[in-house]
């Protein structure tokens, strides 16, 4: 088998489905890696199917699925012929588990095939999927269902993901995979599971291994990852401070400047010397966005850079128009901020949050929301007293989860990322007394490339101009035009 191409470019894996496969696929038509999102990617499918399936891709990446009756009973359950009322709210998925049940894995499995199924279709260009190692309970399925469709390359952050290499390994095996569940005060050790075997049985066809790329933010995780060859990926991508959504905290006690932001300092950048003597490809991420940061990154030893701004606003992404239109609009005039924002994730890493008028960077928008947690991907699972594992989500109501144990500070500025990401691509949940869930947009806090790319395309780029542009300074050069794409 022919080696994976290793790209200049990684487009960043912007949750959730902003990173979509229509994105992806452009990305990689391009030459350079497209990247899905692998987060919430089961209430994608079915929010999807339930919108109607506008142009029937998802009904299209079903049915070249390798179990036709996995793939119906999804089709059964969630698709609405012609799409639900606008006011009507979207069924309720069953939330994750430590120990999830089999429908809830099928569609987690069928979701996340679907996307990069999409993002893969009609050319032969290396697709990726992002996860957050944070989200333990849904990455095996998830993982599953991308290596089924034939990923590339899995990419994860926000945490030390030391069995995902192994998970990979088992998942193309065709054996069961496991990685250790994370539980607070656990008297002993979980794991969350996943068996391609029992999901798919004779079906389950060949997989091949994708390549895994840890995201970190300091050399020491780097170089303690490659130590252990049990826990060693395949590369690295090595994010600073402005890069998009979650990021590291800084090392040593938490500061804040006087906007509220943590402060960065020298213990929190990355000795790329360090990285280069690892042996292994690495590519840059946070502020280098433009041509000569790309220059600047193979100067300096890296196999290339991840961008994530100039995607997310292309014309190509998942968000929602009005929202894209709306960021356009403030970054021509000059206005567009991002906050680093160390209370909004429930995660409790920090989470660059774009400052927009009608989502929850407004303060009154923010407090109108009523507290909830229905979707719950981004909630934690700690040992109860009788030694029963219990789930509970700072950003769920207060009392709530004092009564799980959790603390009064913990839930303080904390938004719901769940349903606020669900809300930037158009699939926000609707309550039956009328409330509609309000965005909570994420980009990085890099601009420069943004600011550039503006002047050129005042109406917006797209996905391929951004991609010759970041390329124009090196020796890259883009794939001949395909003489037939699927739509």
């Amino acid at each position: 088998m022919a080696p994976k191409a290793r790209p200049v470019i990684i487009q960043g894996g912007m949750g959730v489905a902003v990173s979509s496969w229509q994105l992806a696929r452009e990305v990689s038509r391009a030459g350079q890696m497209g990247v899905v999102s692998g987060t919430a990617m089961d209430a994608v499918l079915s929010r999807r199917l339930q919108e109607g399936d506008p142009g029937g891709h998802m009904r299209r990446a079903l049915a070249a699925f390798p179990s036709p009756e996995m793939a119906a009973r999804v089709l059964d359950k969630y698709f609405i012929e012609g799409g639900k009322a606008p006011d009507a709210p979207y069924k309720p998925l069953p939330k994750l588990t430590i120990d999830t049940s089999r429908a809830v894995s099928e569609v987690a499995v069928v979701g996340n095939f679907a996307e990069v199924w999409l993002a893969k279709e009609g050319h032969d260009g290396v697709v990726g999927i992002n996860c957050l190692e944070k989200l333990q309970m849904a990455t095996p399925t998830a993982l599953l269902g991308a290596s089924l469709a034939g990923v590339d390359y899995v990419i994860m952050g926000a945490g030390i993901p030391r069995d995902i290499p192994q998970l990979l390994t088992d998942i193309a095996a065709g054996r069961e995979g496991k990685i250790v569940a994370d539980v607070a005060g656990g008297s002993m050790t979980r794991y969350i599971r996943v068996d391609p075997v029992d999901l798919l049985g004779d079906e389950l066809p060949e997989i091949r291994r994708p390549d895994f790329l840890a995201i970190v933010s300091a050399d020491a995780l780097a170089n303690y990852l490659y130590r252990d060859e049990s826990i060693r990926p395949d590369g690295f991508v090595v994010e600073g401070p402005a890069a998009g959504g979650h990021s590291a905290p800084p090392r040593g006690r938490m500061q804040l400047d006087d906007a509220g932001e943590p402060i960065y300092g020298a213990r929190d950048i990355v000795n790329l010397q360090k990285m280069a003597d690892l042996s292994l490809p690495f590519w840059l991420a946070g502020a280098y966005g433009t041509p000569d940061k790309v220059v600047e990154a193979l100067a300096d030893g890296a196999a290339g850079v991840q961008v994530g701004t100039l995607f997310a606003l292309s014309l190509d992404s998942g968000l929602e128009e009005r929202t894209r239109a709306q960021m356009i609009g403030e970054l021509g005039d000059g206005t567009l901020s991002v906050k680093n924002d160390p209370r909004a994730s429930p995660t409790g890493f920090p989470f660059k949050v774009a400052s927009l008028e009608g989502t929850q960077s407004d303060t009154a928008v923010y407090e109108d929301r009523p507290r909830l947690c229905d979707l719950s991907y981004l909630r934690s699972a700690y040992e109860k007293d009788n030694g029963d594992v219990g789930y509970r989500c700072p950003s769920e109501p207060v009392h709530m989860y004092l009564k799980k144990g959790g603390s009064q500070e913990a839930t303080e500025g904390r938004k719901c990322l769940c349903n606020g990401l669900m809300a930037n691509i158009g699939l926000g949940q609707v309550r039956k007394d009328g409330y509609a869930e309000t965005k909570v947009v994420t980009l990085g806090q890099d601009l420069g490339g943004a600011n550039q790319l503006i002047e050129r395309y005042p109406e917006g780029w797209t996905a391929r101009q951004a991609v010759a542009w970041l390329t124009s300074q090196s020796a890259v050069t883009e794939p001949e035009p395909e003489t037939s794409a699927v739509a």
